[in-house]
């Protein structure tokens, strides 16, 4: 039997369907994927990045209230997030593998 995101602490079902639109189905997944994994996988299936939400996911998996995230550890996860959304941008600016080359046959590009 699989739990609902939603009954873990702090989550709701707007991060339930977040995570499940990433292919995160339930609170068993989110733990074995981790927090940092599954906000990953969640921004690049459209969810808006937000520090707040990657925070909120870290305490959760941790059973610990939303807002007790402070000092040095939320530094250290500001700079994980940062660099979690870089790497997620530069992953979506880039075309698809063979998207060229198919839009070459199709004659949507001019023929090199």
């Amino acid at each position: 039997m699989q739990t609902p995101i939603s009954s873990m602490r702090n989550l709701g079902p707007a991060v339930e369907r977040e995570c499940t639109r990433a292919g995160i189905a339930s609170a068993e997944d989110l733990r074995e994927l981790g927090a940092h994994e599954a906000y990953r996988r969640m921004l690049l299936s459209g969810t808006q990045a937000h520090f707040i939400g990657y925070y909120v996911l870290h305490m959760a998996l941790q059973g610990r209230p939303w807002n007790d995230c402070k000092g040095k550890e939320k530094d250290d996860l500001r700079q994980a997030f940062d660099a979690l959304k870089a790497e997620v941008a530069g992953h979506k600016d880039r075309a698809p593998a063979g998207i060229d080359r198919i839009l070459d046959e199709i004659g949507v590009i001019a023929r090199r």
